[in-house]
């Protein structure tokens, strides 16, 4: 697995993007399957958890439910113009809030091992001494 090299921003594009194809995918392969989507967002979340830098842990899980909703716009199905657009948009983040809390808890999760990891090994050579 590469080293984290992702900055804050660097993290979010990457997940704004990878969404964007998942979304892609789903739409081209699935028929728009919301389902689909979901089941691919923990591990997308996982791998913006793993790959930012750690200075920049923190903003795995803002960004990742930044990028399931920016994902999520082009396959929520719906009709109209601008109102039923978004109409759609919150219809499709209600439905499915459950991928969304459970790939944003994965992040979480990620970032606050992580950060754990490195404090100890921070404290680490302070002990021996």
């Amino acid at each position: 697995m590469p080293r984290p090299r992702l900055t804050g921003l660097g993290g979010g594009l990457f997940a704004c993007t990878s969404m964007a194809l998942v979304a892609g995918i789903c739409w081209l392969l699935f028929g728009s399957s919301l389902f689909v989507y979901g089941l691919l967002f923990p591990p997308v979340a996982a791998a913006t958890a793993l790959w930012v830098r750690p200075a920049d842990l923190i903003t795995a899980p803002i960004g990742v439910p930044i990028a399931f909703a920016a994902g999520v716009w082009p396959i929520s199905g719906g009709s109209g113009g601008f109102g039923g657009q978004l109409m759609g948009l919150v219809s499709a983040l209600s439905l499915h809030a459950g991928w969304l809390y459970a790939g944003t808890l994965v992040a979480a999760l990620i970032a606050v091992v992580r950060k754990a990891v490195l404090i100890g090994r921070r404290r680490l050579p302070r002990r021996v001494a």
